[in-house]
C-alpha cells in the first residue's frame, strides 16, 4: 500500500506558465498525478498514447476534445482514450484534475505506439 501525498491538489506553475503538472506515483501499468491550470490560463497539452481518466478535485473549465465539449468541476469524472485530442478551456477558477494514465504515461511512446 502507498498514501499517495499531494495528489488531486491544486499547485501553481512557476513564472509565466499558466500550467503545472506532476506525477506522484509510477508503476508499469499506472501512472498518477496532478495537472494544474491557472484561471484563465491555456491548456496546450497534446494527445497522450496510453488511456486516461480525469477526476477533477478543484476550479471549472470546459473539457473539449473533437466537437464534443463538456464543462467539468469538482467531482466531475472523464474518461480519454489514448490519441484522442483534448484539451480544458474556459478556466473560470484555479483548476486541478487528479489524473490517472494507464499504462504509466509516455510508456507506449518509448516502446514506439
Amino acid at each position: 500500500m502507498q498514501v499517495i501525498s499531494g495528489a488531486g491538489e491544486f499547485t501553481a506553475p512557476a513564472g509565466p506558465a499558466t500550467t503545472h503538472w506532476v506525477e506522484q506515483l509510477r508503476v508499469p501499468d499506472l501512472s498518477v498525478g496532478t495537472y494544474s491550470i491557472l484561471r484563465g490560463g491555456s491548456d496546450d497539452q497534446v494527445p497522450h498514447t496510453e488511456d486516461e481518466i480525469y477526476v477533477i478535485t478543484a476550479g471549472g473549465a470546459r473539457l473539449e476534445s473533437g466537437r464534443e465539449s463538456a464543462p467539468v468541476g469538482p467531482g466531475s469524472v472523464i474518461y480519454v482514450a489514448a490519441a484522442e485530442a483534448h484539451r480544458f478551456t474556459d478556466v473560470t477558477e484555479d483548476f486541478a484534475a487528479l489524473v490517472l494514465f494507464a499504462p504509466a504515461e509516455e510508456s507506449r511512446a518509448r516502446k514506439g505506439g
